[in-house]
């Protein structure tokens, strides 16, 4: 991969329908408000990468639109309307187009620091030592080891996502390189009531913070140094 002017992808269920294995972290009602909470941190972190040039939020959820938009970021239609992976090639490929570097992430990222993203794409950068089988694409791995957070395509190549369980393995298997930086706020996506807990100890963003501050389920939480815009 060659220059700067990274276009990011973030594709985003609809609120109420999204993160089911994290039910039961807030009161039901307010379920939502997490995932947009957790949402906005995100947007807000790679917004603030200077190495990204635009980010593309793939959503039919209203609210998640209107949110992203207000931060600075862009709200793309789900036409495909065909699962995540759909989503992500929709984005990426066809409105952001070949012609420029591409990565999607996930959007349940909290505690990701603007830093380690500029670091994970200046990773991806570098070419890798021989042999090299790679096909230009690069990947970041989650906590678990299993799930993917990050995958970025080159100019000219085809993002080719493979989001799904075991998503690391395949992403390896179809030719993307892993990479291996530690990037803790990166790797730590929340699927569970686990890895919310995971986030706090790291540091959430000013978002997700204030939400658990207002329900008073948490008084000292971090912040992850990504402002609230």
């Amino acid at each position: 991969m060659a220059g700067t002017g990274w276009v990011a992808v973030i594709p985003v269920k609809r609120l109420g329908t999204a993160k089911s294995r994290l039910r039961g972290a807030v009161a039901p009602a307010r379920h939502a408000e997490l995932a947009l909470a957790m949402l906005r941190d995100t947007v807000a972190a790679v917004l603030d990468t200077a190495a990204v040039a635009e980010l593309l939020v793939v959503t039919d959820d209203p609210d998640a639109a209107g949110a992203v938009a207000e931060l600075g970021a862009r709200p793309v239609p789900d036409h495909p309307a065909a699962g995540l992976n759909a989503a992500l090639r929709h984005g990426a490929d066809t409105v952001a187009g070949l012609s420029h570097p591409r990565v999607v992430l996930a959007g349940d990222l909290p505690a990701l620091r603007p830093e380690e993203l500029a670091a994970a794409l200046s990773a991806a950068t570098t070419a890798p030592p021989p042999p090299a089988r790679a096909d230009g694409r690069a990947f970041v791995a989650d906590a678990a080891g299993t799930g993917t957070v990050l995958l970025a395509a080159p100019v000219g190549v085809p993002l080719g996502p493979r989001f799904g369980p075991g998503s690391a393995g395949e992403h390896a298997a179809s030719g993307a390189r892993p990479l291996a930086g530690e990037w803790p706020g990166l790797r730590q996506d929340v699927d569970t009531p686990a890895d919310l807990r995971a986030v706090l100890a790291l540091g959430a963003g000013a978002f997700t913070c204030g939400l658990l501050r207002s329900l008073g389920q948490t008084e000292d939480c971090a912040g992850s140094g990504a402002p609230a815009r």
